[in-house]
């Protein structure tokens, strides 16, 4: 090694990794980029946060028609989180478990509501519900209505939420040995107590991530709720039409108050996702 590395980096005791010195330019180079993306994601945000004046913001909060659109927004993307809890935690096992002809081509489909365009998947929706369709028909005969409703909404989130949970679940389910549901089911655990016994207390912080992060992505769903129900108005929605109707000035303050939610979400991730401390 040549003494102008050596005064650049040193390996830790025991190959932990490498401590770098001020004199790494690699390192400069890395904080350098860091900080422009840093930048981009934080000054649009900090204009839009800023701008609105406190006693707008105040203003904004006490209006009935803002906080019925926040707190509708809240509960149905905490329905959409519960829903692919439910019914996402199957297939994140079964996926994580087992290997099957075709298995890629699920994790594809699982995927591909985080890429198609979000107005598709309203429009998909409302023609599945529709009269024409024969589900249409049997959801219609059962009073259950897609446009225009809460339970509409609900869809749609799930829709497009479902993604974030099965993903941060099949990663949790991964990160435990089947070792340890071999060791449960000779002591006589059956399949599904090995699972919430044994699986489930030791990926739960993946579980509860997927969760979050399942209801941060439903709270922030647009493109699809519009077109499947304008009304009621969640707070995305009530944010583009005083857009819309009045300019910035009266949309911004909902959009403070959107991202803060979003932002209170993720920062209980981040601290939900923190590795427990080992006791020396």
């Amino acid at each position: 090694m040549s003494p102008s590395h050596e005064n650049t980096c040193r390996v830790r005791p025991g190959g932990e990794g490498i401590r770098l010195l001020p004199g790494n330019r690699f390192f400069y180079l890395n904080g350098f980029f860091s900080v422009i993306i840093l930048l981009f994601i934080l000054l649009p945000l900090l204009r839009m946060v800023t701008q609105p004046s406190l006693t707008d913001l105040l203003a904004t909060i006490r209006d009935p028609e803002v906080l019925a659109s926040l707190w509708l927004s809240i509960y149905t993307a905490g329905a959409a989180a519960f829903l692919s809890l439910l019914f996402g935690t199957p297939l994140a096992y079964l996926l994580a478990r087992h290997e099957f002809i075709g298995k890629k081509l699920v994790e594809s489909i699982i995927d591909l509501p985080i890429m198609i365009p979000h107005p598709v998947v309203g429009i998909a929706l409302l023609s599945l519900a529709g009269r024409n369709h024969w589900l249409g028909k049997v959801m219609a005969s059962l009073g259950v209505t897609i446009m225009g409703s809460v339970t509409g909404i609900i869809a749609v989130m799930t829709f497009v939420g479902l993604p974030f949970y099965i993903n941060s679940a099949k990663a949790g389910f991964e990160g435990v040995p089947v070792r340890f549901e071999r060791v449960a089911r000779s002591l006589g655990a059956g399949p599904a107590s090995a699972f919430f016994r044994v699986t489930v207390p030791l990926s739960w912080r993946h579980l509860l991530c997927g969760v979050i992060l399942c209801a941060a992505r439903a709270v922030s769903e647009f493109g699809a709720v519009v077109i499947v129900a304008y009304h009621p108005m969640i707070a995305p929605v009530l944010m583009f039409e005083r857009f819309t109707a009045y300019g910035l000035k009266y949309s911004q303050p909902v959009a403070v108050w959107l991202i803060l939610a979003c932002l209170g979400l993720f920062l209980l991730m981040r601290l939900v996702a923190r590795p427990m401390r080992r006791v020396p």
